[in-house]
This record gives structure tokens, sequence and C-alpha cells, in this order.
């Protein structure tokens, strides 16, 4: 007989441990899809705004009058983007779920406030580009939200577990994102649910529209900062990290572009300021732990 081969000590092949299957949960196609086609939606929704800002009339799906608005908005957007390519880049569920209960929220959020306010989308007005940049809005946040609630659901019933919890948020950090949560969903709700009190809360002009479009974006983020801190990992939590980055590069780059929009005499405009300051000292520690691996 010939000696055995490369395998165990009968001959057999050795196993490719690399083939077995995970003992943790698995992100799965269709979310990994979706995530994707987030990201490129969210893509071209920024660039609509962000580099448009002042072509809303003819470019986008509804006509935001106040630079600012529409340059915060898209800088969110870009945000989503950054988020989504980075969860969707993820192979275990529980490192690139962080995102998603945000999202999802901020999906609805933005279906309720589009069917309040229709008659403002360019559906039969306008150029063609806008008209039909407002149909393709109807579209996504009518089938989006849906989707990806079902894809969640499909998601948390995928036989497996989570990976248990390695690199732990330190309590500071861990209190600064319940805190940032908390002050975001407390914003975000009284913009959505009553709009006419923005003067009060925000640094610029809104119309109900814009306050209820930047409360969806605002609780969107405030859920994803609890979530986070929920998590309380820093490999789950690399996604936001990410996107905390990409929110103060992209709104600090708004405030140079359209810093006169801005009431710089109310302290909520200093307010603004501070939590970009404090969402940058977030980032920049979690980007820094997360070139460390466990």
């Amino acid at each position: 007989m010939g000696s055995p081969g490369p395998g165990d000590a009968g001959g057999r092949p050795a196993t490719d441990r690399s083939a077995s299957p995970s003992p943790y949960r698995l992100v799965q196609p269709g979310m990994r899809a979706i995530l994707w086609i987030g990201a490129f939606l969210t893509f071209v929704a920024g660039a609509s705004l962000y580099l448009l800002t002042e072509r809303t009339d003819r470019y986008f799906a509804w006509t935001i009058k106040v630079p600012m608005s529409a340059a915060f908005l898209g800088a969110f957007y870009f945000t989503a983007c950054v988020m989504a390519c980075a969860s969707a880049r993820q192979r275990e569920w529980s490192r690139a779920r962080v995102g998603v209960p945000g999202v999802t929220a901020f999906l609805w959020l933005t279906l309720i406030a589009t069917l309040l306010h229709l008659s403002l989308f360019h559906l039969h007005a306008g150029s063609g580009t806008a008209r039909g940049a407002a149909w393709a809005w109807l579209a996504i946040y009518v089938l989006d939200p849906i989707a990806l609630s079902i894809l969640w659901f499909l998601q948390v019933r995928v036989p497996g577990r989570d990976r248990p919890s390695e690199r732990p948020l330190p309590a500071w950090y861990r209190v600064t994102l319940v805190l940032e949560s908390f002050l975001l969903v407390l914003v975000g709700i009284t913009l959505f649910v009553a709009p006419s009190a923005a003067p009060h809360v925000w640094p610029w002009p809104l119309t109900p529209l814009t306050s209820r479009m930047s409360a969806a974006w605002l609780l969107g983020l405030g859920i994803t900062a609890g979530t986070a801190a929920g998590e309380n990992d820093w490999r789950r939590i690399r996604p936001a990290v990410a996107g905390l980055i990409a929110l103060v590069a992209f709104q600090s780059i708004a405030l140079m572009r359209f810093g006169g929009d801005v009431l710089w005499s109310a302290p909520i405009a200093w307010a603004y300021a501070a939590a970009l300051g404090v969402n940058l000292v977030l980032g920049v520690v979690g980007a820094e732990q997360a070139r460390t691996r466990p």
C-alpha cells in the first residue's frame, strides 16, 4: 500500500475548514442585495441634493428652497450610502445589522411624510427630469420599506447565533451614544409631529415637508446610535462608525457652503455645531479601534 496522502491518518482528504458551515448567523443574499441596492439609491439621491443643491426644482422630486436644507438631507443620504456599503461587506449578521433598525424607521417615516405632502412633489408638473425623480421617489419609498422589513424578518430567523462580544465599548462611549440617541429621537419626534415648532429646535428655516424629512433622518440616526450602544462591540458597530465620519465631513462642508442660511444668533445653531464635534470624536475613536483586530 502507498503511504497516506496529505489527509488524515487513514488517507482521507483533509477537511476544508473554510467550507464548513459557520456557527454564526450569516448575512443572507436577499439582505446583502438590498443593502447594495440601498447604497446605490442613496448615492443617487445624495448626489442630486448635495451637488445640485440649488436646482431641486429641475432635478429632484420636490423643490427645496433653502439650500442648507437640501445639503443637509444630501449629507445624510451620502452617510447612509457609506453605512450600507460597510454593512453589505460584512459576512456575519451581528457585524452588519447596526444600521438596519434605524434605516427601516427612516424608510417608513419618509413614506408617511411623502404621503402627507404628496401634492408638493413634481408628479404632474415641472421638468421631465423632476417628474421622473418624483415618480421614482414614490415607487422607492412604497416598495423599499416593505422589502427591507420582510428581509429583516427573514434574516433574524436564519439558524445560527451571534459571535460573542469580543471588544466591548468603554463606558463613556456607550453613555455618549445613549445621550445622543435620546436627544436625536426627541428632536426628531418634535420636527415630525409638530413641524411648526421647527424655529424653536432647528437652526435654519424648514417647511413642514423638509421638517418631516429631516426628522426621519434624525430619528434613523438616533435609533442607530442606540443600537450601537446596545451592540457594545467595536467590530459590530464599524458600519455606524464609518457613517459618523461621513456625516461629520459632509455636514461640515454643507455648513461652509451654505452657512449663511443658518441663524447663528440662535443657541440651537451652536448646539448643532457642538453635535458635529461630538460625532467627530465618536467617529475618530471608533475608526482607531476598528484598525486593531481583536
